[in-house]
């Protein structure tokens, strides 16, 4: 049995929000606000063509499913995947490995022969970069994915929409804690029903809450008090 119920799963696009910014992850989830910037409209645009392209195909050694839904109870989390590549591994027979944790390499699908590894794809906008919550993020998918299917996931990919490539992950044991704890803290975060307090950071330039976050104005009891006595200066 997993960790958490039904009722307790949080999105899993929680994670990459968490790892950015605690205090973004709960203005989303606990305060329920929001606000696009051209960067999270076109990483909008960027999905909804996933989603617009057939939900199944199949390529070669590859199957690929769009949209699949996931979810951990480990984790507590689920979602959607953009893109699940199943690949061939096996052509047929029985594929008895098994890795340290005790998962089969492959599982067969429905309806075709051979024995098939599941590969999850995350599309981005932007240039190919490492960034920890987008790593962590697919990892969470892989997670979902391992206690869904009885499977190993070693490795996926994130598809960076600028330059068009890809950029290969892989889930060492370092990335699978990391995105573990990153679930488990986020929990506490939402069960605890409070925003954290607003610190100002130059990434806070290229976030699409700081409009709704105001950190350079909330972030601290002084510049509050500033930002207020401006404000009834001016309308005096």
């Amino acid at each position: 049995m997993g960790i958490y119920t039904e009722e307790e799963l949080l999105p899993l696009s929680l994670i990459q929000h968490f790892l950015f910014c605690e205090r973004r992850a709960a203005l989303v989830q606990i305060e329920g606000l929001w606000e696009d910037n051209l960067f999270t409209v076109e990483g909008t645009h960027l999905h909804q063509k996933v989603d617009d392209d057939l939900p199944v195909e199949s390529r070669g050694d590859v199957r690929i499913t769009r949209g699949l839904m996931l979810r951990s109870f480990n984790l507590g989390l689920s979602g959607k995947a953009d893109v699940v590549e199943f690949q061939l591994v096996s052509e047929g027979g029985t594929l008895s490995s098994l890795i340290p944790r005790g998962l089969a390499m492959a599982i067969p699908l429905p309806s075709v022969s051979g024995f098939w590894r599941p590969y999850p794809v995350d599309y981005k906008r932007g240039r190919m970069r490492h960034e920890e919550g987008f790593e962590a993020q697919l990892c969470a998918q892989a997670i979902c994915l391992e206690e869904m299917l009885g499977c190993v996931v070693p490795e996926g990919a994130i598809y960076y929409g600028k330059p068009h490539r890809r950029l290969a992950v892989v889930f060492d044991e370092v990335l699978r804690a990391k995105t573990s704890d990153a679930a488990r803290r986020l929990h506490e975060l939402v069960n605890s029903d409070r925003t954290p307090q607003a610190r100002y950071e130059k990434k806070c330039e290229s976030c699409s809450m700081l409009s709704v976050c105001m950190p350079k104005v909330t972030g601290s009891r002084r510049s509050v008090k500033g930002y207020m006595a401006t404000a009834l200066a001016n309308v005096t």
